[in-house]
């Protein structure tokens, strides 16, 4: 069944309620499975939490790689295909994908399955096409705000139901997260409209289907290199915790997957609330560059007492100290969009996405390497908490390389 075009007008409340579903499920769906990875990969791969931490790590740079590769044909194949249709398909490979995963029955089929979640989950692509093509100019900031919103949102809720699922098996949370993507799949197969009319459809070209294409912004603009070069360094030093912390929680303290769900659910919390809710204030009270300063110290003695915590008591109380990296990314953002004129802001902000998903991935796979090996016997010792002293030494080393760009006049910021 499909919504014809000349209904949009009238539905597009449908197609924006969807789409924010749509985003909330994606992320539910990827973060009920994190709490529950470690005992699944040492299941299935029948090898101990050290070596299960290594494999995670590849899976995880197997999704961020298909996402990478396969965002930037999404959107192109939505511009000449219609919205509906590519989103639709995403989201019913992604529950097929969910049911595999809960099925799989060696390593290799769960690998397969970290894939095809990476390639279904370059839905948000779509997803922002839809909000594009639906809302006024004058609106969308609000329309984007509130799918950034569903991200946080799905990330809070998801690993605390996987975590209480977790404590049923490891399988269930993938059930789970198949069941959910079904529903929204029924839900827009009936409810979704197209909002993008044939005659404004444009050719597929495979060359803008490119993903390296978004680095071609720093070519025209270098003066926003310095920057990125801080900002890929504190992307990179950062995925240590998407990319162990399921892991160090087990060895550290042998937490369950509630606890581990409970634990990641209140990370997100907290970096939603300072994210979302006091990034405006701060701004206005600080300088931007006092804020970004704050954050990176913030975000460097966050990672070093990770190291040194002794139980759940000390961590919660991190979590608040760890609380302003989230002013970080959004307020470089924002100092390297004033380096870009108007009309390059689009072409910023992929190439600025490029660099996230390139720095995440490679430390992806470092630090849950890094894990893998300090928990082994070839290790000159052995600790779970070696990756949070890397990160907190590199994160200072952003802060470093921030300071002495804001003095050389290398940092486009306020005073």
């Amino acid at each position: 069944m499909t919504v014809p075009v000349a209904q949009v007008s009238g539905v597009s409340r449908h197609a924006v309620t969807f789409v924010f579903v749509t985003v909330l499920l994606d992320m539910i769906g990827f973060g009920i499975i994190v709490p529950v990875l470690p005992k699944l990969i040492g299941a299935v791969g029948h090898v101990g939490l050290a070596d299960a931490a290594g494999i995670g790590g590849w899976m995880a740079a197997g999704y961020s790689i298909a996402q990478f590769l396969f965002a930037p044909l999404m959107g192109n194949l939505s511009d000449r295909y219609g919205r509906r249709p590519l989103l639709l398909l995403a989201i019913f490979g992604l529950g097929l994908d969910f049911l595999l995963q809960a099925l799989a029955p060696s390593l290799g089929w769960l690998f397969l399955g970290r894939i095809l979640s990476g390639v279904c989950g370059a839905s948000w692509v779509i997803a922002n096409a839809f909000i594009a093509d639906v809302t006024p100019q004058e609106g969308r900031a609000k329309a984007f705000g509130l799918l950034g919103a569903a991200f946080g949102l799905g990330f809070i809720v998801g690993p605390a139901i996987g975590g209480l699922l977790g404590e049923f098996g490891a399988r269930v949370p993938f059930y789970a997260a198949a069941v959910m993507s079904g529903i929204n799949f029924v839900y827009g197969w009936f409810c979704l409209p197209e909002t993008l009319a044939p005659e404004t459809r444009r050719p597929f070209d495979l060359r803008r289907a490119n993903p390296f294409g978004a680095f071609r912004i720093f070519a025209s603009y270098p003066s926003v290199l310095p920057m990125c070069a801080v900002l890929a360094m504190f992307f990179f030093f950062t995925s240590v915790y998407p990319a162990i912390w399921p892991f160090w929680a087990k060895a550290r303290f042998g937490w369950s997957e509630a606890y581990v769900g409970l634990t990641l659910a209140g990370f997100g919390l907290v970096m939603a609330i300072f994210q979302g809710g006091l990034s405006g204030p701060v701004t206005r009270r600080f300088s931007e560059r006092r804020v970004i300063i704050a954050g990176l110290l913030c975000a460097a003695l966050a990672a070093c007492g990770y190291g040194l915590v002794g139980n759940l008591a000390q961590v919660i109380v991190l979590m608040f100290v760890h609380g302003p990296e989230g002013f970080v990314h959004p307020l470089m953002t924002a100092e390297m969009s004033k380096v870009v004129p108007e009309n390059a802001q689009g072409e910023l902000q992929g190439g600025l996405s490029a660099i996230m998903n390139i720095a995440m991935l490679a430390g992806t796979v470092f630090y849950a390497q890094l894990f893998r090996h300090f928990l082994s016997e070839d290790a000159p010792f052995q600790s779970p908490n070696v990756g949070f002293f890397v990160a907190s030494a590199g994160v200072a080393a952003a802060l470093a390389l921030f300071l002495w760009l804001v003095g050389h006049g290398g940092a486009k910021t306020s005073a």
